[in-house]
């Protein structure tokens, strides 16, 4: 008799990560992960006391995959925040799944968005030192500023409705990081 393969930890919890990429993480079920990985439900409930617990398992992953993803895409324009951004948006275009996940409704235990995106690098810290070497007056308001301009526009690559080149969104960014220091400079005045 042929010897079955052992599913072991990895394996469920690489197709559960397969299927939120391809399906969505509210696709994720037992038995569909069960079915993908040509096993019964029994192996999951094994390794996992309860479906919590993959689900908890699959966001980590996710959260190390972004992370993966922002240290390897490369570093384009000078402006602080533009880079971020543009990671952020490509993500959303490229990992809606994972995206959504992410930033838009991982659930009551997810990660604050904030601590997702400055990861274990400190990203966003990295680039408010830039803004601030570069002169602006408040980084942190330049942040917050260009946060919910860069998170807009990945809701709109998400949905579909965000048709901008990147050249024309690296663009877009660092007009917007220019224009608030702008606006910051001025009411110094």
């Amino acid at each position: 008799m042929a010897r079955k393969e052992k599913i072991t930890v990895q394996m469920i919890l690489d197709t559960a990560f397969s299927m939120t990429r391809e399906e969505g993480f509210a696709n994720v079920t037992a038995r569909k992960v069960a079915a993908k990985a040509g096993c019964s439900t029994q192996p999951i409930f094994r390794v996992y006391r309860n479906m919590e617990e993959l689900w908890i398992a699959v966001y980590e992953k996710a959260v190390t995959f972004f992370q993966d993803y922002y240290s390897l895409y490369p570093r384009t324009g000078k402006k602080p925040f533009a880079s971020l951004g543009m990671a952020y948006i490509a993500f959303a275009r490229e990992e809606k799944h994972l995206f959504e996940l992410l930033f838009v409704n991982g659930g009551s235990n997810r990660k604050r968005v904030y601590e997702v995106l400055d990861g274990s690098q400190s990203n966003v810290a990295y680039e408010v030192d830039l803004a601030r070497a570069s002169g602006c007056a408040d980084p942190e308001e330049a942040f917050t500023k260009m946060w919910i301009f860069i998170h807009g526009a990945a809701c709109m690559a998400l949905t579909g409705d965000y048709d901008l080149t990147n050249m024309e969104t690296q663009k877009l960014l660092e007009q917007s990081y220019e224009a608030f220091v702008h606006v910051q400079e001025a009411q110094e005045l």
